[in-house]
Order: structure tokens, then sequence, then C-alpha cells
């Protein structure tokens, strides 16, 4: 196995789509700062990642390289998409092994070959035991909101209390959102609640977000848990800093990226485009997917709408050839994009989301208001928090009808709410890029990860120093 020159970090995300991008965009900005990094993935998302072409880039990148460890899961099985409650048990059980065995090859401190740290997926705390034994410093990179992973933690002690699931309001708008419909009974929902309290055992826990947008939220967490909290989001707007090289290109997709739909939106006027993307494990009914297609139709505007193969249940991804006729010229559809690309392009102007965490800070980022369609877990905490505190979207029923996202979107795009809404939005974006600059808020606080991660310390006391 290659040697590492320099600090040596491990990163471990979930091998799901929404996190090895962040994770990556986490590894890319340690690795300009000169750490060496291992990037452990499973072997069926990587090879879901070489089919897309995606790891091309950084083949002979120096100091950067990929492992792979097992989930235990056949080839055959979809993972996240087809069945989150198998997939996260096979990952949970059958990960460890495989991932103490890679690390043990890695770490061999007496031949000066140490792990620096291991920086794991916040619903990957198995790690945490197995750096633990080997007298590694773990870190906790947390990739859902502030106010997702409070709603987390706080789960299992509002079931003590009989106030989870709720049914009437019980004054706190934070947890209110999230646990509304949800069930003792879910499996998920009580996984990553186990996952989020197990993070508070860690050295440190990095969150994808920003003071400014979640200050008091923020604060919370650090009176209730021991750890570190560094807020150094939004990541991909930390990585836009970085110098244009390799490193900075690289992108990893578990589907390829249609790239011709940026020349399309070349062709637009500034802010006249819906962009639609429920993300990477939203799954549509077939009539849900009638009437979101028709509902954006029949607003007129053109639009730009992303349709993963898995994206509805039976894979009937196809839409009537009438409604295709109606939008010819209009609308674009492609099976997967560069989100990132496509939100910074003039043309978009308005976001219509799942409200998954990469999808809501990187809207922010880039000032694209939102209209919000939650699908599940914390998604409906990030959607009360666009639409209700920040004032970035506007939220659409669960039971979706097309004539409620036709008017809305007609209201998001040219109404005084669409423009009170975009200007909150534009305000979030600049507050956003304030925070990775020099001074910045998260500037800052990666720079105190930084020093922490490279201070020497006696590894029989893995905390870090606040």
């Amino acid at each position: 196995m290659e040697e590492m020159k320099g600090p040596h970090i491990v990163c471990i995300p979930l091998p799901a789509q929404g996190h090895i991008n962040p994770m990556m965009q986490l590894a890319k900005l340690l690795h300009s700062r000169g750490f060496s990094i291992t990037f452990v993935n499973t072997d069926f998302s990587h090879k879901l990642l070489l089919k897309s072409r995606g790891l091309d880039s950084l083949e002979d990148l120096d100091g950067f390289r990929f492992e792979v460890i097992s989930d235990g899961l056949s080839p055959s099985f979809g993972r996240v998409e087809e069945d989150g409650k198998v997939f996260c048990k096979s990952v949970k059980e059958n990960c460890v092994a495989p991932f103490c065995d890679l690390l043990k090859k890695l770490h061999h401190p007496l031949d000066g070959h140490r792990v620096t740290c291991v920086i794991s997926d916040s619903f990957m705390t198995f790690s945490l035991k197995v750096a633990e034994e080997l007298g590694i410093p773990e870190v906790i990179f947390c990739p859902t909101a502030a106010c997702g992973f409070m709603a987390f933690a706080q789960y299992h002690e509002l079931m003590r209390r009989g106030l989870a699931p709720l049914k009437e309001t019980f004054g706190s708008e934070i947890l209110e959102a999230f646990f509304k419909q949800q069930t003792p009974t879910t499996f998920l929902l009580n996984f990553i609640a186990d996952e989020a309290q197990k993070s508070s055992t860690a050295s440190a826990i990095i969150f994808n977000t920003f003071d400014y947008l979640e200050h008091e939220i923020l604060h919370a967490i650090r009176s209730i848990i021991p750890p570190c909290i560094y807020a150094i989001g939004p990541l991909s707007l930390q990585c836009r800093l970085l110098p244009d090289n390799v490193l900075k290109s690289a992108r990893l997709s578990m589907w390829k990226e249609e790239t011709e739909c940026l020349k399309w939106l070349d062709g637009h006027e500034a802010a006249s485009v819906i962009y639609v993307n429920f993300g990477s494990t939203t799954v549509l009914t077939e009539n849900q997917l009638m009437e979101f297609a028709l509902g954006i139709a029949h607003s007129k505007y053109p639009f730009l709408w992303v349709i993963r193969p898995n994206l509805v249940m039976g894979g009937h991804t196809n839409l009537p050839q009438e409604l295709m006729d109606e939008i010819e010229g209009r609308g674009m559809l492609v099976g997967w994009c560069p989100q990132e690309k496509v939100l910074a392009h003039p043309s978009i102007a308005v976001f219509l989301t799942h409200c998954g965490w990469n999808s809501t800070l990187e809207s922010i980022s880039f000032g694209v208001p939102m209209l919000c369609w939650p699908f599940l877990a914390e998604q409906q905490t990030n959607c009360r928090y666009s639409c209700h505190e920040w004032g970035v979207g506007m939220e659409i029923n669960n039971n979706a009808k097309r004539e409620e996202i036709e008017a809305l979107l007609k209201e998001m795009m040219g109404e005084e709410k669409g423009k009170e809404i975009r200007k909150n939005a534009l305000k979030f974006k600049e507050s956003a890029e304030d925070s990775v600059k020099a001074g910045g808020s998260s500037h800052t606080n990666l720079e105190l990860l930084i020093q922490e991660l490279l201070r020497p310390r006696d590894f029989s006391n893995l905390k870090f120093e606040c």
C-alpha cells in the first residue's frame, strides 16, 4: 500500500449520493491544506462512481486515494433508493470488520505511519469504536442541517416524555416540523436518532452550515453535547475558493451528469427558468409525477427537470407524448446534472426541491428561492426553516396537486410574495459568501479545525480542546 506523507485523514461517508458529495468537498479542503486523504467507499458505490467516470480526474493525484470496503449486500440490491431500512442495517452490521481491517493496514504508529484522524459521516458511527480501539482521534461530519441534527438528537428524550410523535403543538417550532407525522416504529427515524446520540462521543462534530444561518441552533447544540462544534459551510462555496487544479474540478457522482443542460440554460434570460430536482432518494408515485408535470407545464415557464431513472415507483418515468409535445422547446428533461453549476447559472429563477440539506444550502448559497416539497426525515424541518424562519421559500402541500403547483410557481416567479422571497434569498447568499471569506465565521472555524487536527496530542486522550 502506498505510503501517505504528512498528516493523514481517513474519510468515510455514508455510501449515498447526498453524503458522498459533501464529504468529498470536506476532503478537498483538507487536502488543499496539506493533509493526505484516504477516501473510503463501499464496493457498490465505488463501482457507480467509476461507471459515471467521477473518479477519473483523481486517479493520479498525489496524497489522495480511494479504498473500498464491502457493505454486505448483493450487487443487484438498489441500496438506499430500494430499501433504506435494509441498507442502513447492513451498513451498520457489515462495514465494521472491513473498516477495522483497513485502518489496521493504514495505522502503524510505531513505524511512523499514523492516521491522524478518522472523519466519518454522522450516519456511520460504528467507526467511533473502531477508531477508539486503535487509538485514533475521531471526528464526526454531519451532512444535515444543525436544526435537523438537533431534532434527531432529541428524539428519544421526547419519546420518553410522550411528546413524539406530535399530535398538537408544544411550543418548539424547531422540533415540531420534524416530529409531526413521524411514528416511533419508523426504523430509519430510530436509526438516525441513535446515530445522532452516538455522535456526541466523538472528539468534534463538523457541520456544513454557517453561523448567520443557524446561530441559535448551533448555540443550543454546544450547550447540550460535549464535542467541539465547527460550522464551516457552505462547503460548496469554500471549495470555489480553492486554487484552480484537478482537485477543485473533481466531482463524485453516482449517475452520469448531463452537462449539455448548461448550454441550454445559456439560451435563456436571467431569472426565467424553473429548476426541478427531488434529489437522489425521493421516490414519487406515477400520479405524483403527473401532478408535478402538469403543474409545471401549465405554468408556461421554461424549466429544467432532473428525472432520475429510479425517481418513480416501478421505474415508469416516461411522460405522455401529448405532454411532451406541449413542453417542446420550453422544457428540458435530464437524468442527472451538475447541480451547483445549474443553481449558479443566472437563468435560474426558482428551485422546486425536496429540501434535502445539500440542495437547501446550495440554493441559499446561490440566492435561488425555493418551492419546497419535503419527502422524508429532517427535510420537513429544512422546509419549515426555509419558508418560515429564513423566508427564502414557499411550501407545497404534501398532497401536491397540479393547480397548487402552477399557482405557487406563478407567485414565486412574478408576484409580490415572490419578489420578497427573492430579496431574502439574495441577503442570505451574501451572508453565505461573507462566511467563507477571510475573517468570516466559517473561514475562522475551518482554521480552528485544521489547527486542532494538526495539534500534537497524547493519542490516549482523544478529546479536542475547544
